[in-house]
C-alpha cells in the first residue's frame, strides 16, 4: 500500500505535505507525489510547448517535496501524469494501491468549490480511495 499526495507548492500543498508525511511515517509505507499536468490543448507545437513547460514546473515543486520528505525518513515515488489534477490522484491512488490520496484545499467555500470544480471537492465525489483534506491554515 501508499499514500499519495497532489502537490503543487500551494500553502494548502504544503501543509498536505507535512500531513501525507506524518500518515505514510505512522503507516510505513511509502508517499507517491503526484503532480497532474494537463496542458489545455492536446494538439500543435505550442500544445507541446505548454505540456514541457508543466512538467518542468511539476518536477520542481516535486523535489521540493521529495527532500522534505527524505528529511522526515519517508520513502517518495514521483508522478507527472497527463491529467488533470483529480484525474492524476485517481490514477496513481489505484495503480499504487493506495491507503488515502492526501490534498490539500485553499479554503473556498462549499459552493465554489462546486460550481468552479476543485480538485478537491472532485476528489471527495469520484474517488473510490479514502480523502484526506487538509485544511488551510488560519
Amino acid at each position: 500500500m501508499s499514500v499519495v499526495l497532489g502537490y503543487d507548492e500551494s500553502p494548502g500543498a504544503v501543509r498536505a505535505l507535512r500531513v501525507a508525511i506524518e500518515v505514510s511515517a505512522a503507516f510505513d509505507e511509502p508517499l507517491v507525489l503526484v503532480y497532474g499536468a494537463a496542458p489545455p490543448g492536446t494538439v500543435g507545437e505550442e500544445a507541446a510547448a505548454h505540456r514541457e513547460v508543466l512538467h518542468e514546473a511539476g518536477r520542481a515543486a516535486l523535489d521540493h517535496a521529495v527532500r522534505v520528505a527524505d528529511e522526515a525518513g519517508v520513502r517518495t515515488t514521483v508522478e507527472v501524469i497527463d491529467q488533470k489534477p483529480a484525474d492524476a490522484l485517481i490514477n496513481a491512488a489505484s495503480r499504487h494501491a493506495a491507503r488515502f490520496i492526501v490534498v490539500g484545499s485553499w479554503g473556498e467555500s462549499p459552493l465554489r468549490g462546486a460550481l468552479l470544480g476543485s480538485t478537491p471537492h472532485k476528489l471527495l465525489h469520484l474517488s473510490r480511495t479514502p480523502v484526506l483534506c487538509v485544511p488551510t491554515e488560519n
